[in-house]
Order: structure tokens, then C-alpha cells, then sequence
């Protein structure tokens, strides 16, 4: 920019009618330019509130009970969030019963321990006393008792269960006087508690929980988990086992097993359920031997392994090296007495193993074979 002879150079610089120099001459502030910054305004406030009034009436329209959620979004994210779903979290229905024990009962990986009961097996020195007392006398398994859920078959069941274990679970049964008694093997309310029980593990299943189900007349010495096999869907102890772990002709015994949920054992759940309709009178294990070759469960996929009783034992076959067993079973054992004194002899074998905290070259148990035979 080219000056006079008598003038300084200035640095040409105009905002809004000021003009900045280099410091040398005063600004001169213009009037037009003021009166023109104004209309500006007025102008760009004009435009703004009919540009918000138009999404705002675009918004109602298409959500007329939801003018003002425009302006409701998450802190944390861009997403917009709106009464409906505010709506729909606040009127979540309460989970049910079966799902606040499974919860409250579950390990981290959704595991839980399944036992049931009924009144004569839940009565003070019966079978869930004894039951409760190995995982305490056994090495590594006290701290899974927390982790057991009590099945009540019940209500005399269920509030006995209540006075001991922090896990407890009435099956609503309109039959529970049935239920109740003893139920010697294969009397028609033997088979009632067996498929009542199946159904509710096919339930268990279907919420998303592993499982171990275990007969509360088998004692807890060791912690099973290390046993098992990890490629597994389906894991079931044996009366007599044959050395071979993927053998389905193993002699089954249904009292003890390890079920991880997913599709397939889900499945398999339901068939083994359903076809207890086609086969009356029959027990779990009768029909999973009659069901475990079909078709229908070869194209599941399911895999399925037998425990070794020399882990997993019982008084069919009990365990022949007690340095290495975690279970003992009172199968083969006629009578809920017989079954009773019989594991508190079994129990008493244990203790005074444990007291020698040595390892032994024999392995003798203290019960009758095949009692009350």
C-alpha cells in the first residue's frame, strides 16, 4: 500500500469498521459499520430459531408424545435416548425364583451344583446332613458348598433346607405328598422325583447355567472339577465302567453328572424328556441307554464321556485307590437307612485317611456289597 509523503503506512487490517494500524494511528470506529454488525445478528438469530423450530416440529411429528427427546442423550455415547426405552428398562419384569438361587448360587463361569431333596432325605442325621458334612471332611470341597442348590421337592424339604444351606429351591409340585416319603428305586414315586428333577435340569439348561448334578447319598472327598473333560458337552458316572471314556456302553449311573449349557445338550435334554413318554415305567438311565444311539442324537453332535469309577466311585464299584478318588456313591444300596449308615461308615474311612496325611498302598471301605440286596 503506497502512503504519502507526511503519512505512516498503516497495516490495512478492517473488522467491523475499526481499522487496525500499526499502533501509530487511532482507530476510527464507523457508524454504518455498527448498524450493519447489528443487522448481521439480528439475522443469523432469526435463522437459528426457525431452523430449531423446524426440527423440533419434525421431531413431534413423527413422536408427538416425545417433543423434548431431542435433547436426551447419553454422556457417554452420541446415541440418542428416548422415553420408550427409559420405559421398557423400568418395567422389566422380576426374574424368577428359580433364576435369584441359580444367580446367587453360580460361579463365574455360570456353574452351579444341583442337588435334590426330598422330606425323608432332607431330616436331621439323613442323607443331606451326611451329604453337606464330606464336602466339610473333604479335601478342596468345602468352599463349593456354597455354590449347591438344594432342589425341594417339598415344603417340609424346603424349610428344613432353609434352617442349613443358603440355597434352596421348592418345585412347585401339587403331588408333593408323593414325593415326600422315601421312594424306594423304581416305585411310581421314585420315577415321579426322577422325571420331575430331569425337567427342571433341562430348565437349568435352557437359563444359560453349567451344571454338576449330584444324588445328595454321594459323598464330596475331592474337588471334581480337575477331573473332567474339558471338550466335553455331556459327563456321567458309571455302575461298572469299562476303561473306556467315550464307550456308550458303559453301565450309566445318571446320580452324577457334569453338563455344560449350549444348544445340543439343551437338546438333548428335551429328546431324553420326551421320550420317556415312549418308554413308561422306565428311569433316566433305562432311557438314556435306549435313547444314546438314535439318530436323532448322533446328529446332535453331543459329546459325551464316562467317568472312571477309580475318581468317581460307588459302592457298585468303589473306588480301588482312595489317594485319588473325589466321590463316593451309595448305588447298589437298597433302602434310604442301609444308604445312610452305610456312607457314614464310608465317611469314617475317609476321616481317618485324611488323619494319616499320607498316601496308602491299600484302599479298604467299610460297607457291605451291593447293600440291602
Amino acid at each position: 500500500m503506497e502512503s504519502t509523503k507526511n503519512e505512516s503506512p498503516t497495516l490495512g487490517y478492517k473488522f467491523a469498521g475499526v481499522s487496525i494500524d500499526d499502533g501509530k494511528s487511532k482507530p476510527v470506529i464507523s457508524t454504518d459499520g455498527l448498524v450493519g454488525g447489528r443487522d448481521l445478528i439480528r439475522v443469523v438469530l432469526l435463522v437459528t430459531t426457525v431452523t430449531l423450530s423446524c426440527l423440533l416440529f419434525f421431531k413431534s411429528a413423527n413422536n408427538p408424545l416425545n417433543v423434548v427427546s431431542l435433547w436426551k442423550t447419553d454422556c457417554y455415547s452420541s446415541k440418542t435416548i428416548n422415553d420408550a426405552s427409559l420405559e421398557t428398562v423400568q418395567k422389566r419384569e422380576p426374574v424368577s425364583e428359580l433364576e435369584r438361587v441359580l444367580t446367587n448360587a453360580a460361579m463365574e463361569d455360570n456353574t452351579v451344583i444341583i442337588t435334590a431333596l426330598n422330606q425323608a432325605w432332607a431330616k436331621p442325621n439323613s442323607t443331606f446332613d451326611v451329604f453337606r458334612e464330606s464336602f466339610k471332611a473333604g479335601l478342596g470341597t468345602e468352599r463349593l458348598l456354597k455354590h449347591v442348590i438344594a432342589v425341594c421337592l417339598d415344603k417340609h424339604a424346603y424349610d428344613r433346607c432353609l434352617e442349613v444351606h443358603p440355597h434352596c429351591y421348592l418345585i412347585n409340585a401339587t403331588d408333593s405328598d408323593q414325593l415326600s416319603g422315601p421312594n424306594r428305586f423304581m416305585t411310581p414315586g421314585y420315577l415321579k422325583l426322577i422325571w420331575r428333577r430331569m425337567d427342571l435340569l433341562r430348565e437349568v439348561l435352557g437359563l444359560g447355567y453349567n451344571f454338576i448334578f449330584t444324588d445328595a447319598d454321594i459323598l464330596w472327598l475331592r474337588d471334581p472339577f480337575p477331573r473332567f473333560f474339558p471338550d466335553a458337552d455331556f459327563q456321567i458316572t458309571c455302575d461298572d465302567y469299562n476303561g473306556k471314556p467315550s464307550d456308550k456302553n458303559n453301565h450309566v449311573n445318571s446320580g452324577f453328572t457334569y453338563v455344560k449349557a449350549n444348544n445340543r445338550t439343551l437338546s438333548f435334554y428335551k429328546y431324553w424328556i420326551r421320550s420317556s413318554r415312549k418308554f413308561p415305567g422306565k428311569h433316566d438311565q433305562d432311557v438314556f441307554n435306549l435313547i444314546k444311539n438314535k439318530q436323532f442324537v448322533v446328529k446332535l453332535g453331543i459329546n459325551i464321556r464316562f467317568f472312571d469309577t477309580v475318581y468317581f466311585g460307588g459302592f457298585c464299584q468303589p473306588s480301588r485307590d482312595i489317594n485319588v478318588v473325589n466321590t463316593m456313591h451309595a448305588n447298589c444300596c437298597i433302602g434310604l437307612d442301609n444308604k445312610v449308615n452305610n456312607l457314614k461308615a464310608a465317611l469314617e474311612d475317609w476321616k481317618r485317611y485324611v488323619s494319616l496325611n499320607t498316601t496308602v498302598s491299600e484302599t479298604k471301605w467299610n460297607i457291605p456289597p451291593k447293600c440291602g440286596y
